[in-house]
This record gives structure tokens, sequence and C-alpha cells, in this order.
């Protein structure tokens, strides 16, 4: 075979060689390529929001933040202090209401079926929704333009022990003519001709009340929410042990400590008055434990 045959030849073989090397190594090496870089379907992981928006959402006024009023398990009164985004919500509801008098809110409180009510209000709520009253007047929004409701419910968005914002606001306009003066007139008569009498043992006083008295200091206060003009007299009377000086000064204690319990439970404490008879309107013998012990008492009327 001569020089330039072999020459062909070898070029050949190295033509088929190196093609089969490529089919063999590099075609591989890309179809591992492309299934590396098949791309993967991840389930995104849903998660609950971790708040409970503060939400002002009346006719012209529509403000939200995600902080809120919070509360501990358990308990009625606002953990203090509240953030400054709600303290703007609730400067712009100062601002909305006083443009707008005629505007009322219902606050609704909530709580949970498994926390204890150790409030003498109805339901654990409704101690919410008053508390939450309280501290808008506090910032200098008027107690007219509030009515509270409390319920009860299953769950709530909890962090740890704390409840996160259980209240809701619902913004209704006030109908001057939905109330006659001769419905608040008979809710005073009412109120008068079975006032609401606190009994005391001696020199001490009691905040239990029973059902029948809640009711009446609910009357109360719903009275006075309604009637700008209403006045509370308590008046404290004592038994006859001692000295009529001593009775007079501890009679004006009760009717002290029953103002201060009124006050707590959603009445102005301006609009309450309160003096002392002392031992001297007796309803029971004072000759007798019995009639002491009803002789210890305030009574509670509209003026």
């Amino acid at each position: 075979m001569s020089k330039k045959a072999l020459y062909l030849l070898g070029i050949a073989i190295t033509i088929i060689l190196g093609t089969f090397l490529y089919l063999k190594f590099c075609c591989n090496c890309c179809e591992k390529t492309t299934t590396d870089i098949t791309p993967k379907t991840v389930t995104p992981t849903v998660t609950e929001p971790n708040f409970v928006p503060f939400v002002l959402n009346g006719p012209g006024l529509n403000y939200q933040t995600n902080d809120n009023l919070k509360f501990l398990k358990n308990s009625a009164k606002l953990i203090m202090p509240v953030s400054d985004s709600v303290t703007t919500g609730i400067d712009n509801l100062k601002k909305f209401l006083e443009a707008n008098p005629k505007q009322k809110i219902t606050i609704t409180g909530y709580a949970t079926s498994d926390e204890t009510n150790s409030t003498t209000f109805e339901n654990l709520g409704l101690a919410r929704a008053n508390d939450v009253k309280n501290y808008f007047v506090s910032k200098g929004l008027l107690e007219n333009q509030f009515s509270t409701k409390g319920t009860i419910i299953d769950k709530w968005k909890m962090s740890g022990d704390t409840l996160l914002g259980p209240a809701e606001y619902l913004f209704e306009a006030i109908d001057s003519t939905a109330t006659s003066n001769d419905e608040w007139s008979a809710l005073k008569a009412k109120i008068n001709a079975d006032p609401l009498i606190l009994h005391f043992n001696t020199n001490k006083s009691s905040e239990k009340l029973s059902d029948i008295e809640k009711q009446k200091v609910t009357d109360i206060a719903k009275y006075a929410e309604n009637v700008k003009d209403a006045v509370i007299v308590v008046i404290g009377h004592s038994d006859n042990v001692g000295n009529r000086d001593s009775n007079i000064v501890l009679g004006q204690k009760r009717a002290d400590f029953s103002k201060n319990y009124l006050s707590k439970n959603g009445i102005d404490n301006a609009r309450i008055e309160t003096q002392s008879k002392g031992p001297d309107e007796p309803i029971g013998d004072n000759n007798t434990a019995e009639g002491k012990a009803s002789n210890r008492r305030t009574v509670i009327t509209i003026k």
C-alpha cells in the first residue's frame, strides 16, 4: 500500500473514531444537563395572619391598621399602652364624630366561651366593650355617641395569652325620633318606683350584686346615656349604732362607694350626686339585727 493510501486511511479512521467518542460522551453530558435544569414545582406554605386589624369603617371614615387594642385572657382591662397607629385611628374618629354629632357607634366586645367573667357585667364581652368606650371617652370622645354590646364566641385570634382586638365598631345614624320623651319618662318612673338599693355590712361594702340589681344598674346607665341632663342621686344611710355624727360620715362613705361603683359601670362621674342621711331615715327596726341590716344601705334614684 502506498504512503498516500495509508495517509488517507489514517484520516478516515480518525474521523470515525472522533465521531464515535463525541456521540458517546458529549451527548450524554448534554442529556444530563437537560435533566438537571428541569424546574421543580414547589407548593407555597399558607400561614394564618398574625394580626386582627383595627377597623373604623363608617360613612365618611375608613381607617384600618394591623395593630389593635388587646386584652389578656379572662381580663376586661385594656392592655396599656395603646399603639400609635390605633391612637391615630381614635384621633380620626374623634374628628369625625365632632363633625357628625348625630352619628352613633355600637361597640361589640367579644369573649371566648372558656374565659371566666369576674366582672359585674352580664358577660366578659360586654365588660370589654365598656372598657373600650371608657378609653375612647378618656381621649375626648363623647360618651353619648356610643352604646355597647357583648358577645360570647367559641374562639378568637390570640398571641400567647393575649386576645388581639376582640371588639368591632358598627356605625349607625342617630334617629332622634326613635325614642320619645314619654318612653324615657317611663323608664325614669320605673327606676324611681323600685330604686336600686345596695346593702352593707357594718363598716363594710360589697360589689356582689344579684341579677336583678345588675339590671337596675343597666337601666340607670341607659337612661343617663340617652337623657343628657339626667342626674343620678345616691343617698347613704346607716343604723343607729354609735353617735349621729359618725353615722352621717359612714353614710357618706357608702354613698361615695356606690358612686364609684356606678362610674366604673359606664355612668359619668360628674352626673352623680351623693349625700348622707345617716340614721335619720330608717326603714327597719333598729332594735333587731334584721332591722339594722336593712337600714345600712344606699338608695339610688334619678333626680
